[in-house]
């Protein structure tokens, strides 16, 4: 298996798992507030997508779907902010589950395009993630290390809030 492979298949795992992890919970569940500094589960969610989605176009150059062909369809009441705290955004923030989970589908497909059409070379190919605070690192970085840990990292927040909530938490 070759490295670009390697990469689309692990996003693909942690789509699966972020996806399986939200599975069957409801508006009210989503929306709960867990207590203390721990953003809710829609806030989680939404934050994960609408980021996959803004720096996925950091590799080619594309404007996030939130702002080109899932604009105002995003099923997410409020984009979050770019940098934390976040305590305030996600106690506004709203989701319609089933349309923010089309359109969840529509960035892991677009991250995939982005991904299987980069050769090995290009995950070499230096990127400024100083907004992202990781400052001058590589494709490779981008992908590895942000696009495919953070669902990871949040499905497991997720799977605590539901565990608070007397839920089952990951799907496993």
């Amino acid at each position: 298996m070759d490295v670009v492979s390697l990469l689309r298949e692990q996003l693909r795992g942690a789509h699966d798992v972020l996806e399986s992890t939200i599975g069957d919970t409801t508006a009210e569940q989503a929306h709960r507030a867990p207590g203390g500094t721990v953003l809710s589960i829609a806030a989680n969610y939404a934050h994960t997508v609408c980021g996959e989605d803004a720096v996925a176009g950091l590799i080619d150059g594309s404007a996030p779907l939130f702002q080109s062909a899932w604009a105002g369809r995003t099923g997410v009441s409020e984009l979050p902010p770019l940098d934390p705290p976040w305590a305030e955004w996600a106690a506004r923030v709203t989701l319609d589950l089933a349309q923010a989970r089309g359109y969840a589908h529509a960035v892991y497909a677009r991250t995939d395009g982005i991904v299987a059409a980069l050769s090995p070379e290009d995950l070499e190919r230096p990127l400024d993630l100083s907004t992202l605070g990781f400052g001058m690192r590589t494709v490779g970085f981008l992908l590895s290390a942000v696009l495919q840990m953070h669902p990871f990292l949040h499905a497991g927040e997720i799977s605590a809030i539901k565990g608070l909530q007397g839920l089952p938490g990951y799907p496993f």
